[in-house]
């Protein structure tokens, strides 16, 4: 199937690596305008808010500080002239055991939900008041297996961050689909990026595999078509609806 999304204008968060970069450059292949978004640290200077083509268009932002949240969007909007597609990407994930020092494992519980849910969530708010105002809009939110299974004693923060991801979707299209917006949730499991890299030196990357029903590790790659899909209209009557794409680890 080939999917032309010619027209439409995208925000993919945390899009400079891995899952991120993988959907942006599917949907810019399919036709797309597409804003890449990475943290300030991880995009190369020369490329923060220019346009090397017609369909891509490169910004920095520290998304733990809500200020860069507010602000990225509003670039963004100022930059592609409107907004058809939110896709909220970005996340960390940090180690911290219950058994840390208290006052360490607060701040990094603080940090994963700011970057994982407080920006997905005020982004969402911003790309509400947009597609309300005009022909509607879709909504993408990358989450995780960990939602709905748990993960393991170090990582409470990120499964309780992507939880809350779950739930910020289905409330959004329950509440607005009337006003033609929809929201989707994509929960992968291991994924092979960098950001896994951390885990699978902790546990061993046998430990994802064998989780698995399939016999290799999941790529950026397996993410991005589905995204494609669901940014072209074609799947609206599923909002709300969670896609597992974890190779089988967790049906739900």
């Amino acid at each position: 199937m080939n999917i032309n999304l010619t027209g439409k204008r995208i925000l993919v968060t945390g899009s400079t690596r891995g899952i991120g970069k993988a959907i942006g450059e599917a949907l810019q292949k399919a036709g797309a305008t597409v804003a890449f978004h990475g943290n300030n640290n991880k995009m190369p200077e020369k490329n923060s808010g220019n346009s090397p083509s017609d369909k891509a268009y490169f910004f920095q932002s520290d998304l733990s500080k809500t200020r860069n949240v507010t602000s990225l969007f509003d670039l963004v909007m100022e930059k592609l002239g409107g907004l058809d597609v939110l896709i909220n990407n970005a996340g960390i994930a940090l180690e911290s055991g219950v058994d840390n020092d208290e006052a360490e494992w607060i701040r990094q519980w603080e940090n994963t939900m700011a970057v994982n849910l407080t920006a997905a969530g005020i982004l969402c708010k911003k790309a509400i008041s947009v597609f309300k105002n005009g022909p509607g809009g879709v909504i993408i939110n990358i989450s995780s297996r960990a939602a709905f299974r748990g993960d393991t004693a170090e990582y409470l923060a990120y499964a309780a961050s992507k939880g809350g991801l779950v739930s910020l979707t289905r409330s959004i299209a329950r509440a607005w689909g009337k006003d033609n917006i929809v929201a989707f949730t994509i929960a992968p499991g291991f994924v092979r990026t960098d950001m896994a890299e951390q885990f699978f030196d902790q546990y061993g990357e046998d430990f994802g595999l064998n989780d698995l029903a399939l016999n290799k590790l999941t790529v950026p790659e397996d993410i991005a078509p589905m995204v494609v899909l669901l940014a072209s209209g074609m799947a609206n009557h599923a909002t709300g609806a969670t896609i597992d794409i974890n190779g089988g680890s967790y049906v739900h």
